[in-house]
């Protein structure tokens, strides 16, 4: 087999300090994002127990597994119907992907949060929550929701407090904490990829894939619980 070429290094110490000083902002580049995220959104994140009470919960789809949620998108439900039950909020906006028929994540969730003591008229689906950015862009321009707190793993939490806030939603999050499995590491290396598109999210706004028209849902379901 022939040998690769040795790579050449720069020789004079202009060109090395030039390379030091590239590799360093892209360094710099490349973390932004990510430190942009916790500098908007720690301050945010609180336990079920710790987060101030909001008329809304926003619960992010994390996939179905034969058509029920898989255990980190139950983890989630479960928090939400807990916030439910100790009055810190008084309606659940389930978003989730709905793209095609056989794949249905919003009537998943609200199945499984019925099941666990939510009444279904304090449920609102949105079928096309294809990503954290449209879930948040369609939860302020379809749904009219100005406040919420969040519900979604702890890897995830700070992007989706921020790119909500970017949205115009003012959050908080609530982290569900997870084993440290491999999906869980899967998780928190992705949200280092994710950070940049995000970054890109609240700075270019861009609208969803789909924005529709304007939805009562959630207004109904706060008029009928009395707010």
């Amino acid at each position: 087999m022939p040998r690769l070429p040795k790579p050449r290094l720069p020789r004079t110490r202009r060109a090395q300090r030039r390379t030091v000083q590239a590799v360093m902002l892209g360094c710099v580049l490349a973390l932004a994002p990510a430190t942009w995220m916790h500098a908007v959104a720690d301050s945010r994140v609180r336990t079920v127990a710790e987060v101030p009470a909001q008329d809304v919960a926003v619960v992010f789809g994390a996939g179905l597994w034969r058509g029920r949620p898989t255990p980190y998108l139950a983890h989630r439900l479960d928090a939400a119907a807990e916030l439910y039950r100790t009055g810190k909020v008084k309606v659940v906006l389930v978003t989730g992907d709905n793209s095609r028929v056989e794949y249905d994540e919003p009537d998943a969730m609200r199945t499984y949060l019925t099941a666990r003591g939510v009444p279904d008229g304090r449920i609102v689906s949105d079928y096309a929550g294809f990503d954290t950015w449209d879930s948040c862009v369609r939860a302020k321009k379809i749904f009219g929701v100005d406040r919420a707190v969040l519900v979604t793993q702890g890897f995830h939490i700070r992007r989706a407090v921020a790119l909500c806030r970017s949205a115009g939603v003012e959050s908080y999050g609530v982290g569900v904490t997870e084993p440290h499995d491999a999906t869980w590491y899967y998780g928190g290396a992705r949200e280092m990829f994710a950070a940049g598109k995000a970054a890109l999210d609240a700075t270019l706004r861009p609208d969803p894939r789909f924005l529709g028209a304007e939805e009562k849902g959630v207004r109904e379901a706060l008029a009928a619980a009395g707010r």
